[in-house]
């Protein structure tokens, strides 16, 4: 289980989701994979592996839930393997997924991200929740703009999203979360937890129309002061 030391106790700790809200994990992880067919000779597009390999990602994820005895990365290769089996391509998993963990480092921030952040932090502390090991969050270009104690991973929390375990324990971590999600089932779990949850609208992600609406949306992070400034004024 994760534990966070603090020096003083925030006002508010706000997190991000990492891989939708701060990462352009689409574009990013597609050009690794652009590479990858260049040097196994695949006739697939980059953009199409992401694709499938994310899907089984996040299903690998979901089958996870809370208390597996696994990582980010494990998971992450189960779903390479059966990416390649469904596209039918030729490669080498295990080095594969070394050479898409250090292609990390490269994979792009939304244009709003350090505007926006920087401005939420000008007024609350500002971390990461995220499914992900703490060794690879580290590489990413979102966790220099963190406060690296809000930096509340799958591995430290010892469950996957969308388990809405991760969200309880990320709560007891840091009283008073609110949380910046993308992703329909990162919208959901983080109201189901109880953590009131501003959408943050990204191309490829829609709201889950038989799940809960999230409490505020905005279209570009550079909004969130004033979304959070309507959240106080809602619990007065």
């Amino acid at each position: 289980m994760q534990q966070v030391s603090r020096d003083r106790e925030p006002s508010r700790v706000v997190t991000f989701d990492l891989f939708s809200a701060l990462t352009d994990a689409r574009r990013g992880a597609s050009a690794a994979f652009t590479a990858l067919g260049a040097e196994h000779g695949w006739k697939v597009a980059g953009e199409e592996v992401y694709d499938v390999w994310d899907r089984h990602n996040k299903e690998q994820q979901r089958r996870a839930g809370a208390d597996a005895p696994t990582t980010f990365r494990a998971l992450s290769l189960e779903a390479l393997h059966a990416a390649y089996d469904h596209l039918g391509l030729r490669g080498r998993p295990g080095a594969d997924i070394d050479l898409l963990w250090r292609s990390v480092a490269q994979w792009p921030l939304w244009s709003d991200v350090e505007d926006g952040v920087s401005a939420v932090a000008a007024g609350a502390s500002v971390g990461i929740l995220s499914n992900v090991d703490d060794e690879l969050v580290v590489t990413t270009r979102a966790h220099r703009l963190v406060d690296p104690r809000w930096v509340l991973t799958s591995e430290g929390l010892g469950a996957f999203k969308p388990s809405p375990e991760i969200y309880r324990r990320a709560l007891r971590a840091a009283p008073g979360l609110v949380h910046v999600a993308a992703s329909a089932r990162d919208v959901r779990g983080a109201l189901e937890a109880g953590i009131p949850t501003i959408r943050l609208v990204r191309p490829g992600h829609r709201i889950d129309p038989d799940g809960p609406a999230p409490t505020l949306e905005v279209d570009d992070a550079r909004e969130l002061p004033a979304a959070l400034a309507q959240l106080d004024r809602r619990s007065r």
